[in-house]
């Protein structure tokens, strides 16, 4: 293995490896039409991206402004585990995980059958696991604990994301398209319900870090790591965990709009990144605030952790 990597964001970090470029790998299409069976149809029209009110100013969070849409279809939830297994079973896909031989795991969840493994500079918490994969999520022999055909399918990277979602005939969503499903009508709000701001005891709408990241989670919201894709209550739109949870590829380059100094340098080692929405089970207000609908973040393609997944459109 090489040196371990660093560190370019908060939310997942870079593996440093060389990931796939130009059109995805082509199969041929889900017969069973299975994998849209869920979707939710998304009015078109003039969406809202963005926020008049950024919490993470430099992340490009702001301006508010309008994108027209035309019609989608959206999966109710992100792919879980069991839609995967059919991709995989159906196409004999490998994933890049597997492909590379390791993958990232949060340091709470290395089992003592993983064996020793290295933290990434900055964020040592990120534990580099040899054989971690998405059917071992965390690592070797870890399955059995850590798999549920209900949860959503992490350890992919942005192009097996794409991968699938090209089996599934569909395509990955467009941060515009993410954030009007998400926002079901309300407008600009902050979370999917509203304006309400989580908190570690009783205002519990979805799956994040409760306690002191990263070292103690309490779990008060009932899951210390990824829930069902389909748990706590649906937005307007009847779309589930749009924030939490996992966070979810999107098919945008990532870009921020900005003359300062400090973001196009941090920029320059994120060249190629794509965009991710929605937060994780692992962020927490003190420390990755972006659980909300107009936060971003920035991820390596080939990133593939314990808390990234993603959804599906299809246009109508």
């Amino acid at each position: 293995m090489t040196d371990a990597p660093h560190a370019n964001a908060c939310c997942s970090p870079s593996a440093g490896r060389k990931a796939a470029d130009g059109a995805p790998q082509s199969f041929d299409p889900d017969p069973t039409g299975l994998a849209r069976s869920d979707a939710v149809l998304i009015p078109g029209g003039n969406a809202l991206v963005g926020t008049r009110n950024p919490g993470i100013r430099d992340d490009g969070e702001s301006p508010l402004r309008q994108v027209k849409l035309k019609p989608f279809r959206i999966g109710a939830t992100t792919v879980t585990n069991a839609e995967f297994a059919r991709f995989i079973d159906a196409t004999n896909y490998v994933t890049e995980a597997e492909q590379f031989g390791w993958s990232f795991v949060f340091h709470s969840e290395v089992g003592p059958e993983v064996g020793a493994t290295r933290g990434v500079v900055g964020v040592e918490w990120w534990r580099q696991v040899e054989g971690a994969t998405w059917r071992d999520i965390n690592g070797p022999g870890t399955a059995e604990r850590a798999w549920f055909p209900d949860h959503p399918v992490v350890q992919v990277s942005w192009n097996d994301a794409r991968a699938y979602a090209s089996w599934a005939g569909g395509r990955l969503p467009t941060e515009a398209e993410w954030e009007h499903a998400a926002r079901g009508g309300l407008g600009d709000v902050r979370f999917p319900w509203g304006d309400a701001e989580p908190d570690d005891k009783t205002t519990l709408p979805c799956n994040i870090w409760q306690g002191q990241f990263p070292a103690m989670n309490s779990g008060a919201d009932g899951y210390l790591t990824t829930a069902p894709a389909r748990s706590f209550a649906p937005n307007g739109f009847g779309l589930f965990n749009l924030v939490g949870n996992v966070w979810e590829w999107t098919a945008d380059i990532y870009k921020i709009p900005s003359l300062k100094r400090h973001v196009r340098e941090h920029l320059r080692g994120m060249k190629g990144y794509r965009t991710s929405k929605g937060g994780s089970f692992l962020c927490h207000r003190s420390y990755c605030y972006r659980y909300r609908i107009a936060a971003r973040s920035g991820t390596s393609p080939d990133s593939t952790t314990t808390h990234q997944g993603f959804r599906v459109v299809w246009p109508e």
